[in-house]
């Protein structure tokens, strides 16, 4: 050991000496400077997390809270809340005009009602249930001595190969038995919207 390194105090055995703080306390060596580096690293990494905005739903997520479907124009409108969501072009009854009132005269009802049930395995692209006939459709059936029919449903396009190509060689057409029929896509989009029991109003 050296004069100058006995006299510092500095050699073999000999403790190091300690990094100091900025107000002059000691710190163990740079054991405590690396965690704290870590830590304030692991606060702003949470400090960021927290105020991130947060993403927004996307718009197939958002449900719908009632459809409103207009027969005069031939649309169908999907709203949560107040919030329109989407409307799509669809077809009605072949005698469009008018309430239903009894079996087999092909018109759309017209009403409050309630889509009930889904039916994926459907004779076309998907299917939603309308709870026609309600109390009031029964009763007027039965005072005029008629059945009032049913299986009122929302439904995308025929699974018939011959039914569908002669609806594509026939667009804007009527042709439901009184259901309401949307585009096969558009039945898709309403399908990811519509979480049954759902209220539907359907206006003249």
């Amino acid at each position: 050991m050296s004069a100058h390194a006995a006299a510092s105090g500095y050699g073999r055995g000999a403790e190091e000496p300690r990094a100091r703080g900025a107000r002059g306390r000691d710190w163990p060596g740079s054991a405590l400077p690396t965690r704290a580096i870590a830590m304030i690293a692991t606060l702003l990494l949470a400090t960021l997390a927290t105020c991130a905005p947060a993403q927004a739903a996307t718009p197939a997520a958002i449900r719908a809270s009632h459809i409103v479907v207009d027969k005069a124009a031939r649309r169908l409108s999907v709203y949560a809340g107040d919030t329109l969501l989407a409307s799509y072009a669809v077809a009605l009854g072949g005698n469009p005009l008018g309430h239903k009132t009894r079996e087999g005269d092909r018109r759309t009802p017209e009403g409050d009602y309630v889509l009930d049930y889904k039916n994926a395995a459907s004779a076309y692209y998907r299917s939603i249930h309308i709870s026609y006939p309600n109390a009031a459709d029964r009763r007027q059936a039965r005072a005029r001595g008629v059945a009032p029919g049913g299986d009122i449903m929302i439904h995308g396009q025929p699974n018939n190969a011959a039914f569908r190509a002669w609806l594509q060689l026939n667009p804007g057409v009527d042709w439901t038995d009184g259901c309401i029929a949307l585009s096969d896509a558009d039945m898709q989009a309403l399908w990811e919207r519509v979480r049954v029991p759902l209220p539907i109003r359907i206006n003249p």
